[in-house]
């Protein structure tokens, strides 16, 4: 019968390193984003008519808009800078 082998046993001192899936850029990116749409909200309010000309040509544009920056900002990844050597 033939033994497996054996795996080698973790010390206490090596841990592994955590990442933040997202960056600064990203967080900076989807407050933009919600604060377009908290304000394209706020602007019907304020206008408190369905069929106003900020609902109906201004908002729409606005909302898509901000929510595809929000989708753009989560999968936005920043390049990493080369190292130079010396």
């Amino acid at each position: 019968m033939k033994s497996l082998p054996k795996k080698k046993q973790k010390t206490p001192v090596e841990k592994a390193v955590v990442t933040m899936p997202l960056g600064a850029v990203n967080y900076l990116m989807i407050a933009a984003g919600a604060l377009v749409i908290a304000g394209s909200y706020f602007g019907m309010y304020l206008e408190r008519a369905v069929d106003g000309f900020f609902a109906l040509y201004i908002s729409p544009f606005t909302l898509i808009g901000s929510y595809i920056w929000i989708i753009v900002a989560l999968l936005y990844r920043p390049k990493e800078q080369k190292k130079q050597p010396g």
